[in-house]
């Protein structure tokens, strides 16, 4: 199997040969190609964006994805605000949550703006480094936020099953150190894939059937074989997908079983209540994932692979501020205090 990414480390392990079969558009190109490329650097990337999309429907698109980087810029922007100036929320639980906001600005700062000037502009062109550059954060962000979701588990963990020694683990030296630790692991990751990927041999102008410099699709337009990042590849998706995911769920585990040797009901409730908006996050992170992956590994024409990743880079920042908004009331009444504030100025 080859190791390719997808969606930053799901498609790490997507074989090309899943992806690619004679018929298909991608591959037709690729196969067609000759390679007349080098790894000096001065190859220019051409997104290709959505191939089947008519330009007449261009700008509706723009649009439709102006609309949610301003919902995702606004709704992770007040939950920033809230919890910064609401003395009342200065807890472990939302200090990792203005870590999640952080990284959800950032992780779609990285490739929403280009895809809306591509969409606007016709700016299809990106030099190679900034290409990696985009490659790497989009991976790097994506890590992070798996490892941020890990912490916050193991955040509602020691508040329910270790209530008593809650204020001694979850000092706030120990969540700086914890919520330090998931960035700088998560961005030294890609590191690897990333040098790697540079050193392939690309045509002078390489296209990419992408809207952003998506790991799979970089790899699908060189030239070289792609066949020595099957390890690499492999042993990161282990650690970036399977692991936190593992990990998260062994600590719902621990607090399900905590939760049910409750014996009031409405002590059974309250507990429950802390987690639902972590639970439904991680639902939605790994429900995106899922989305992207079946695109890539179901026989759909390359249009709908594309969109996959693109549902997943934008779908789970939209939903998280709407969740914690929704369903945290702390967060909810600080959000309400800020914006009648505001208005009454």
């Amino acid at each position: 199997m080859e190791s390719l990414q997808q969606n930053s480390f799901l498609l790490w392990f997507s074989d090309v040969s899943d992806v690619c079969d004679p018929d298909h558009q991608l591959c037709s190109t690729m196969e067609a190609t000759t390679c007349n490329g080098s790894v000096d650097g001065s190859t220019v990337f051409y997104l290709v964006g959505i191939p089947s999309l008519p330009e007449l429907f261009y700008l509706p698109v723009f649009f439709l994805f102006l609309l949610f980087y301003l919902l995702i810029l606004v709704g992770n922007t007040l939950i920033l605000v809230a919890v910064v100036t609401e003395p009342s929320l200065h807890k472990p639980m939302y200090f990792f949550l203005i870590n999640l906001s952080g990284l959800d600005i950032l992780f779609t700062t990285t490739t929403v703006p280009k895809m809306l000037s591509l969409f606007l502009l016709g700016d299809h062109f990106l030099t190679f480094p900034s290409c990696l550059l985009q490659m790497y954060l989009f991976q790097g962000f994506t890590c992070s936020e798996a490892f941020i979701l890990v912490v916050m588990a193991y955040d509602r963990y020691v508040a329910i099953c270790r209530p008593l020694h809650y204020p001694v683990h979850m000092t706030p030296q120990t969540n700086t150190a914890l919520a330090a630790s998931a960035w700088i692991t998560a961005l030294l990751l890609p590191i690897p894939a990333v040098a790697q990927t540079s050193q392939m041999v690309y045509n002078n102008i390489a296209y990419i059937y992408h809207c952003f410099c998506d790991h799979l699709a970089l790899v699908q337009s060189s030239c070289s074989d792609t066949s020595p990042q099957t390890l690499m590849g492999f042993c990161i998706a282990m650690v970036v997908s399977f692991l936190p995911l593992l990990l998260v769920l062994l600590s719902y585990a621990r607090i399900l079983a905590s939760v049910l040797r409750i014996n009031s009901r409405e002590g059974r409730s309250k507990a429950f209540s802390t987690c639902s908006s972590h639970l439904l996050v991680v639902g939605t992170y790994y429900s995106s994932i899922a989305i992207a992956y079946v695109a890539y590994r179901a026989e759909l024409p390359l249009d709908f692979h594309i969109m996959g990743n693109v549902v997943y880079a934008i779908l789970t920042p939209i939903l998280n501020p709407l969740i914690y908004t929704l369903r945290n009331k702390d967060v909810k009444a600080a959000i309400t205090k800020i914006v009648y504030l505001k208005s009454m100025m």
